[in-house]
């Protein structure tokens, strides 16, 4: 299996493949013959199989729907359907985007941007069942019937840009199966198996890691319009799901809603519970498992790995809290933080595989940094610092760039949180650094309370003194209703301090 097509193409015609809450499920032959359907509307608009479409729509089963079928004809580009309009401008440029996708009737700043540069704009009427479209483009031309090949590019993504500007990311077809193929044999996915997806389907973890797999498996997935905290265990009785992926922030909400929702989890079939794109709290894995009954899967991706590089095994009892796991499809080494070769011990974590992208596009400073060549292999530097265990687990100490050095004396933010998720007290937290005049970074945390529950900043700043040495307890601890998230749900550190008013 090499394309996005080979990934659909041998499973039962009749078996449920895309759904949603509320709606009739699309089979697999139903997808297939969608995928024609997209691949004569994109030709007839004079879309090529080299040529980048922007996806612009909601989350559901439409998105899921058009990211895997305009992937079988050409590039596709999900961008976050709530960017400004400036942030289109940036993004459609950057990406040189030739046609645009949005929901037919949509009026916003993406089609607003895309008409000023000149853009074939396709239209996407929704039809039953979940997933099922069409596209109506607003001008006509004519494109060879070529498809793409394992070296071409199904998916184009940018880095998160929270230090510099956003780095693109091309991954090619074989790169996005390689990782749906790794990711459906870590979970032991099979054609039995129903995914609830909730994560945002513009980032790779909801593409690759929920749509992706579940369709390498021949399983079914139902998309959700989102992440709902409210909601979401009417979905979880509803869709009667075997497994979900989250991010920590999710899961914890989930947590916060489980007691009033005893009746649901125990009906439920849940087989395992996936937690990926950040660090998960030991605590808060051990709750998960106690309180569904099921294993809970941590996983490390990053988008330059088309996502999964390394995830706990699924047998019961062999999940580690607060590692992320056994190498899962690539290689995974330390190498030297300065110097290009690999060690032992702690340093940064590199990978290399097949479903590691080919390098950033149009950025030779960033693959001369990112990217080394040793014993034989290419390796892709993931900005990490970790190391291995005895057992061979990969535990992670933080990003190198927001490990905290407080006058010399380095500090590991995943540290401290772990240990602040350990107090009774504690619902979130994130532990970053604040701008310091003499000892360059001090150690600061933000954490929100459990419902119901009283903490105050001396009280942890105590509970943390007993457990960790002096120089690693924050100095400054903020007890908020609500910490700045982004826009997949994940904790940012870089930048929290100035957004919370500290630097």
């Amino acid at each position: 299996m090499k394309t996005l097509s080979d990934l659909i193409s041998g499973h039962s015609g009749t078996s449920r493949a895309i759904g949603a809450p509320g709606r009739e499920w699309m089979t697999y032959d139903g997808l297939r013959k969608l995928s024609r359907d997209v691949n004569s509307s994109l030709r007839k608009a004079g879309i090529g199989s080299s040529d980048r479409v922007a996806i612009v729509l909601p989350n559901g089963p439409e998105m899921a729907a058009a990211f895997v079928t305009i992937a079988q004809s050409a590039t596709t580009a999900p961008l976050n359907p709530a960017y400004r309009e400036e942030e289109f401008e940036f993004y459609l440029e950057d990406l040189k985007a030739r046609a645009l996708v949005v929901a037919a009737g949509y009026d916003g700043p993406a089609r607003a941007v895309a008409e000023r540069f000149d853009m074939i704009v396709f239209e996407l009427t929704s039809l039953e069942p979940a997933g099922n479209f069409t596209l109506s483009a607003n001008v006509t031309g004519e494109a060879t019937a070529a498809v793409p090949g394992a070296d071409d590019i199904a998916l184009i993504l940018h880095t998160s840009g929270t230090t510099s500007r956003p780095k693109i990311v091309p991954l090619l077809q074989s790169n996005v199966v390689a990782s749906a193929q790794n990711i459906m044999k870590s979970l032991a996915l099979t054609e039995d198996d129903c995914c609830l997806n909730v994560m945002p389907l513009f980032h790779i973890h909801g593409l690759v890691a929920a749509v992706g797999a579940s369709l390498a498996a021949g399983s079914s997935i139902s998309c959700a319009p989102g992440f709902d905290a409210l909601k979401f265990y009417g979905w979880l009785e509803e869709v009667d799901p075997s497994w979900y992926t989250a991010v920590p922030t999710m899961h914890q909400a989930i947590l916060a809603r489980a007691p009033r929702n005893q009746a649901i989890i125990e009906k439920s079939r849940l087989r395992f519970l996936r937690s990926s794109s950040s660090s998960l709290p030991g605590p808060v894995m051990i709750q998960l498992a106690e309180t569904f009954g099921a294993p809970v899967v941590e996983a490390y991706g990053m988008t330059e790995a088309a996502h999964q590089m390394c995830c706990n095994p699924i047998e019961l009892g062999r999940q580690k809290p607060g590692a992320v796991g056994l190498p899962a499809g690539p290689e995974v080494r330390i190498a030297h933080e300065t110097e290009n070769r690999l060690i032992d011990g702690l340093g940064e974590v590199t990978i290399s595989g097949p479903n590691v992208t080919p390098g950033y596009e149009a950025n030779p400073e960033a693959n001369e940094k990112n990217f080394f060549d040793a014993e034989g292999k290419r390796w892709f530097r993931t900005g990490d610092q970790g190391m291995f265990d005895e057992d061979g687990y990969l535990s992670l100490t933080g990003r190198l760039k927001e490990i905290i050095n407080r006058g010399g004396e380095k500090i590991s933010p995943l540290e401290v949180d772990g240990i602040l998720s350990d107090h009774p007290s504690v619902a979130q937290c994130v532990t970053f650094a604040i701008p310091h005049d003499k000892l360059g970074e001090e150690v600061g945390a933000a954490v929100v309370l459990k419902e119901g529950q009283i903490a105050t900043d001396a009280e942890i700043r105590e509970f943390l003194a007993a457990r960790l040495a002096a120089f690693k307890v924050p100095r400054t601890v903020l007890i908020l209703d609500e910490i700045p998230k982004g826009a997949t749900g994940k904790l940012q550190r870089i930048g929290l301090a100035e957004k919370l008013g500290l630097a």
